[in-house]
């Protein structure tokens, strides 16, 4: 797998991954869509994903798997590619010195704030994945947020420093590349290096079971073989959670 330099750019676009979909059997094996203004960017649990024209990266790196792409992904194997695009983009900001960590399942944190979100969308048929788009968005230069926002942070924030969309857009993209490469050469490598970095892995904090409403406090274990989030209860109890399933309190507010 090679590191992609070419990316199809737009002004203005509802959201990458859509666009990813609408062109997806015309497309190279491996591609990247981005844009400078997504008028309708999507989140994880149906959110929109709100990002300020021109300021942040917000692409979708598409991959068509068979013959062209030569690698193939088993469909209970879907989580590493989440591992691999999380790791990525927490490397590319480990090179300017931002120590971001992977809220589970994909979200990626600096400190308790939110700098990236991440959109998997994978087609399955059979027992193989056919075709998988990994959408970004990323804070970059952005500085000022709607007040809805819990808790966003932008790169530049935290560096002071101002960046050119293209280069960092390059950037980041090669590093999910080169994560991409460790899926598939050793995904057990990746594994650890994802339960190395998950957010708030083996402290105790506060968090809500979806299901009852109720506020619980627990210790993130890591993940199962199913990727489903493994909390160690006050009592001792190691309880598993699904997407969605579980909330996570920071101060007085659900993320």
């Amino acid at each position: 797998m090679k590191n992609m330099t070419d990316i199809i750019w737009y002004d203005s676009i509802d959201s990458t991954n859509n666009q990813a979909k609408r062109l997806l059997s015309g497309l190279p094996a491996m591609s990247v869509i981005a844009a400078r203004e997504q008028t309708a960017g999507r989140g994880q649990r149906g959110n929109t994903w709100k990002s300020e024209a021109g300021s942040n990266l917000t692409f979708s790196i598409v991959m068509r798997f068979g013959p062209e792409f030569r690698q193939e992904l088993p469909a209970n194997c879907q989580f590493v590619i989440s591992e691999a695009v999380a790791l990525g983009i927490k490397d590319y900001l480990g090179e300017e010195n931002v120590r971001a960590r992977i809220k589970w399942p994909n979200d990626i944190y600096a400190g308790d704030r939110k700098i990236c979100g991440i959109l998997i969308e994978n087609t399955v048929s059979g027992e193989r994945i056919t075709s998988c788009i990994a959408g970004a968005g990323l804070n970059l230069n952005q500085k000022d947020f709607p007040a809805e926002l819990p808790n966003p942070v932008s790169l530049t924030m935290l560096t002071g420093k101002a960046y050119d969309v293209g280069n960092e857009l390059l950037k980041a993209v090669a590093r999910i590349c080169s994560r991409l490469e460790e899926a598939f050469r050793s995904p057990h490598t990746l594994r650890e290096a994802y339960l190395g970095s998950m957010y708030r892995k083996d402290e105790m904090h506060s968090y809500t079971d979806c299901s009852d409403g109720s506020v619980f406090k627990g210790i993130i274990r890591g993940i199962s073989d199913t990727a489903r989030l493994m909390v160690e209860t006050e009592g001792g109890k190691i309880k598993e959670f699904s997407f969605k399933e579980i909330g996570y309190l920071i101060g007085n507010r659900k993320l």
